[in-house]
């Protein structure tokens, strides 16, 4: 079997200008398709033919779909996508391109939401191996750092798990 899964976000009317927004933020990212609304669309939905309905892009390989669906249903932070970082200098650049214009309240343990009110996890790729450690007071440790930072700080981070 060869599906594929594929997120689909669900915005009111800003899909392409959210699609040009992460894909100029993340390396390796296009937008592959935009479809429109058809000439009969107005009978089934609010929009305008040759209104946006969906953008295709990929971000780093990952295919995604935005839909402008209309303002039936808000992002929620129940469903975020985690971004790897190798580096600190990687966790700063994400942390700030993608919370720009995003609620600040929103920040926690290396949580952000962007300006559609979108949310992202921004980790370290080190973080599993460090919260899955077989030594539980390192584990610990390393917990109790990540819930009282806001964005994560990798030398923090392995000082706690050093003890």
């Amino acid at each position: 079997m060869s599906s594929k899964i594929a997120p689909c976000l669900w915005f009111d009317t800003q899909a392409e200008e959210a699609a040009r927004y992460y894909t100029g933020i993340f390396k390796n990212s296009k937008i592959t398709m935009i479809s429109r609304y058809p000439a009969d669309a107005q009978g089934m939905h609010r929009e305008r033919a040759g209104t946006v309905l969906t953008v295709a892009f990929e971000l780093n390989g990952q295919s995604f779909t935005a839909l402008n669906g209309g303002p039936q249903f808000q992002f929620s932070p129940a469903v975020s996508l985690i971004v790897e970082c190798e580096d600190q200098a990687e966790i700063d650049y994400y942390w700030e391109k993608l919370s720009a214009g995003g609620d600040p309240t929103a920040r926690q343990c290396g949580w952000v939401e962007d300006k559609f009110g979108f949310s992202w996890q921004i980790v370290p790729k080190i973080m599993p191996a460090m919260l899955t450690d077989p030594d539980s007071a390192k584990t610990s440790r390393t917990f109790r750092a990540v819930m009282g930072m806001k964005k994560l700080d990798i030398a923090a981070l392995q000082r706690a798990f050093a003890g």
